[in-house]
């Protein structure tokens, strides 16, 4: 596929390792500070996406590129979490949804699973006194099946929520046990209690009283205006379902771990190069 950017943007490339190549190239030569600049310029003029969600993807191809363990490939998905947590406060982005962690992801492996439970207990624990957090006023809270969790991380995201429950200027949503099947199931569950008590007709089923039963109805703005894949994989694979009706979809094919700022940079332009309809 035809690549535009003088960089080699690697945005549904074809040849990943070949891009790669081109990648460390560029940023050897000097001129990726130039380029980054000027990017950074550019989208600047532009409409930034209010709700960005990314699919974390690919810390385990990761490791395995760098002949080293899958939970190394973990430890450094964590790392570039907390990096696009200071990108994301630099251009003002209000809502962050994270995949994190999928329903399908609970039937791994015991060891590789036990090593992601530890570290997502720690990272969530970190959040507590982040003072990112305190001073965007960013609420944070798991979405999904959260009862299938350890009882660690069910505490860890309970104390987050409630030292995070009356801040509404910016939000963090970790989707965790997650799955967007098990989301509508969810939702369609509550509405029919509603109805077999009573305080709901059947003919009162709108868009807005499913919007309101799902995960993500507390928030001001539950579709996000962009999503994001890393890894290459070109599928939303279940995520936010019917949040994603009118997203933006951006695919790239690096890995998680080596996620860097300008590739944030380039995805908001390519957002921002989009004519956006929302269906009209």
């Amino acid at each position: 596929m035809k690549n535009t950017d003088i960089s080699g943007a690697r945005i549904h490339l074809k040849a990943p390792k070949m891009n790669r190549l081109k990648d460390t190239f560029f940023h050897l030569s000097g001129l990726y500070r130039i380029y980054g600049r000027r990017l950074e310029g550019e989208i600047r003029g532009g409409d930034i996406p209010n709700h960005v969600a990314l699919i974390l993807d690919g810390n385990r191809r990761w490791a395995k590129r760098h002949l080293t363990m899958p939970k190394e490939g973990h430890q450094r998905g964590a790392d570039a979490v907390e990096n696009l947590l200071d990108w994301c406060e630099e251009f003002d982005i209000k809502i962050i949804t994270l995949y994190a962690l999928s329903a399908e992801n609970l039937g791994r492996d015991d060891g590789e699973l036990g090593h992601l439970y530890e570290l997502i207990r720690l990272r969530l624990e970190k959040l507590y006194n982040d003072p990112r957090i305190h001073r965007n006023k960013m609420r944070v809270k798991g979405i999904g099946r959260i009862e299938l969790l350890p009882d660690s991380i069910k505490e860890a995201l309970r104390q987050l929520d409630d030292v995070t429950k009356d801040y509404n200027d910016h939000f963090l949503n970790i989707a965790l046990a997650y799955g967007g099947q098990y989301e509508l199931v969810d939702a369609v569950k509550k509405i029919g209690e509603k109805i077999k008590m009573g305080s709901l007709d059947v003919n009162e089923i709108s868009r807005e009283e499913i919007e309101s039963n799902l995960y993500t109805s507390y928030l001001p703005q539950s579709s996000p205006d962009m999503i994001l894949r890393t890894s290459g994989e070109k599928r939303l694979s279940g995520f936010l379902m019917w949040q994603s009706a009118y997203s933006e979809l951006v695919f790239m094919d690096i890995f998680w771990p080596e996620f860097r700022k300008i590739d944030l940079m380039r995805a908001i332009r390519t957002f921002q190069e989009r004519r956006r309809r929302l269906g009209r």
